[in-house]
């Protein structure tokens, strides 16, 4: 009997190469639209929702509960930010994580799903997706990549760390069993999810947005430098 039935990958940071272009993104926005915070603030909301991000930064400098005034505010900073993301992503090379295409081709072999789960809103990762040729034509035919499962932010209730996108992962790739499920990725809030959702683990990476020490303060299966050391864990515990 398969201990796995599916991975669920965070994108950004975990299966795409990511240089701290988010975090520039959101770093930009503020400065444009006088939201006053730090790079390290918004390194530790990095995974979540991301105009959760703008709502928790104008909450905390203003020191308000949420009203129309600071609706304006939130809203302005998140239009921002979606614009220079966007604009980011168009017209810059967007490639694989080390390791990345390779574990997926090993899940395929061994018959496990593969989901990706992003703080991003739907547009801007299907222009991520299309950039690695992975778009909704591709990953549902490719017998190379054949992704099961694609899940955004603004799809779900609530984002990470809570577990709903983990749950509809789930639901749209047929798997019925969370504790068969594991879930990756390269923030705290990813770790959260994944704890949340009850998954059988939830794994950090430490090439993205966290290092091992700051993910290792919070709960966690264990961390993994990049996929590849990943993949070389996963491979005896499904050949087992």
């Amino acid at each position: 009997m398969k201990q796995i039935d599916l991975v669920i990958f965070d994108m950004a940071g975990t299966t795409v190469i990511d240089n701290n272009e988010v975090e520039n993104c959101f770093w930009a926005a503020a400065e444009q639209t006088g939201l006053i915070t730090t790079r390290e603030r918004i390194i530790s909301m990095m995974g979540w929702s991301k105009r959760l991000v703008f709502e928790t930064l104008w909450k905390e400098q203003l020191n308000e509960k949420l009203n129309d005034e600071l609706e304006k505010k939130i809203d302005l900073s998140y239009e921002t930010f979606k614009e220079i993301l966007e604009n980011h992503y168009l017209n810059s090379d967007v490639q694989p994580t080390q390791g990345c295409l390779e574990i997926f081709s090993y899940l395929k072999k061994s018959n496990i799903k593969i989901g990706l789960t992003t703080g991003f809103y739907r547009k801007v990762t299907n222009i991520i997706l299309k950039k690695l040729d992975w778009s909704d034509a591709v990953w549902r035919n490719s017998s190379a990549l054949n992704i099961d499962s694609v899940v955004t932010s603004d799809e779900v209730s609530f984002g990470r760390p809570f577990p709903y996108m983990v749950f509809k992962t789930m639901e749209l790739t047929g798997t019925s069993d969370v504790r068969k499920v594991i879930k990756i990725g390269d923030t705290p809030s990813d770790l959260g999810e994944g704890k949340n959702a009850g998954c059988k683990f939830s794994f950090g990476v430490t090439n993205g947005t966290h290092t091992h020490q700051q993910l290792s303060n919070y709960e966690n299966d264990g961390l993994f430098t990049d996929l590849n050391e990943f993949n070389k864990w996963l491979s005896p515990v499904l050949i087992c």
